[in-house]
């Protein structure tokens, strides 16, 4: 009769062996994953397991090829919906595939991601998936190759998502949406209800490749309809509540005329509306407002925001299912996701007359 581990024992793999009529080899083959063994082997040996509560050390199995059945999520942060609704796509589709989701947040500080994705490396993560901001920069680009075939050396792999592709011949799983696109598409509906003086809110330091891909499809749409872009506010401001209700106070204390506003994100246009309504300025009468993401928030706003919509769970979620069901024999996979104006009650036509910061 197989030994059966005392309370104070804890199972090993030979107590596995032996409670299943195998070789502590199979054992280790079959808690691997990666070996051909029957399934009927592999049903005694997983009954044996359980029955035991035997604890399948990660790592060993990593070590054996198997992987860690881990996904890393490394992100900014965790208060910004787009992010967590990325984050919950990321962790939906990692349990949908049996692996354990891990979430990391850097603040911002570049150094802190690369000590991230090497301990994630270490950890033999089979998937390490950075959301969001990146950079055009040189220097931006040449780290990310170096990580990317790093952690494909190791047998993991890197996921850019909402960040941009690197070259074709780098091992990188990249899933992004038409940000450009969506920020064309937008300011083009602006142009056609009339407006001709559209203020963009969020201009995010320079390289920061989500915010310059929006203001690259405001500039585009300006020029497709033969419109100067007016001038913007030269401050860089966060994406937050606050930095759009200043922005728009700071925009409406120089009296510059506008009729309309795009603000980059949805949670900047909820600071926007407050400002213009604390100024006495009615959306969409007076001025319109439209926004980015179509995050929960955009239908709870007064009034209900126009957007541009952003499937921010399914990037996360087909991210995840690339990066752990890619053909290993392509080096580089870059699928763009599309992007649509949401229409609701904060845009409309321009106001007859102008108005001033002083009154109508």
């Amino acid at each position: 009769m197989a030994r059966q581990p005392t309370s104070g024992d804890r199972p090993t793999v030979k107590d596995v062996a032996a409670s299943s009529g195998v070789s502590a080899t199979t054992v280790s083959r079959v808690l691997a994953g990666n070996y051909p063994v029957s399934t009927a082997t592999r049903a005694r040996v997983m009954k044996a397991v359980r029955e035991l509560d035997y604890v399948i050390n990660a790592q060993a199995r990593a070590l054996g090829g198997g992987g860690t059945k881990t996904v890393a999520f490394i992100v900014h942060d965790l208060v910004g919906p787009a992010f967590a609704y990325v984050g919950q796509g990321v962790e939906q589709q990692a349990t949908a595939e049996g692996r354990l989701c891990l979430v990391c947040t850097t603040h911002g500080d570049p150094e802190r991601e690369l000590e991230l994705i090497e301990l994630m490396r270490e950890q033999q993560a089979e998937a390490v998936v950075l959301v969001g901001g990146g950079s055009n920069s040189r220097s931006y680009v040449e780290r990310m190759t170096q990580v990317a075939r790093a952690l494909d050396k190791s047998g993991s792999r890197l996921v850019l998502c909402g960040r941009p592709p690197l070259d074709p011949d780098v091992p990188a799983t990249v899933v992004e949406y038409d940000n450009e696109g969506g920020a064309y598409a937008i300011t083009s509906y602006l142009i056609s209800l009339g407006h001709r003086d559209i203020a963009f809110l969020g201009a995010g330091e320079p390289g920061h490749m989500t915010i310059d891909g929006r203001l690259r499809g405001f500039e585009r749409a300006h020029d497709a309809h033969h419109l100067p872009v007016m001038p913007q506010p030269a401050r860089a401001i966060t994406f937050d509540r606050e930095s759009g209700y200043q922005a728009t106070r700071e925009l409406l204390g120089r009296g510059q005329k506008f009729t309309a506003i795009f603000a980059a994100t949805d949670v900047v246009a909820s600071g926007v509306l407050v400002a213009l309504r604390e100024a006495g300025l009615r959306v969409p009468d007076d001025v319109s407002v439209v926004g980015y993401d179509d995050i929960p928030l955009a239908r709870d706003l007064t009034p209900q925001l126009t957007t541009v919509h952003v499937d921010h769970e399914e990037l996360g979620r087909t991210a995840v299912r690339y990066a752990l069901n890619r053909d290993r024999h392509a080096m580089n996979q870059h699928t763009v996701m599309g992007t649509h104006v949401v229409i609701r009650n904060s845009a409309g036509a321009p106001p007859k007359s102008t108005w001033t910061r002083s009154g109508k």
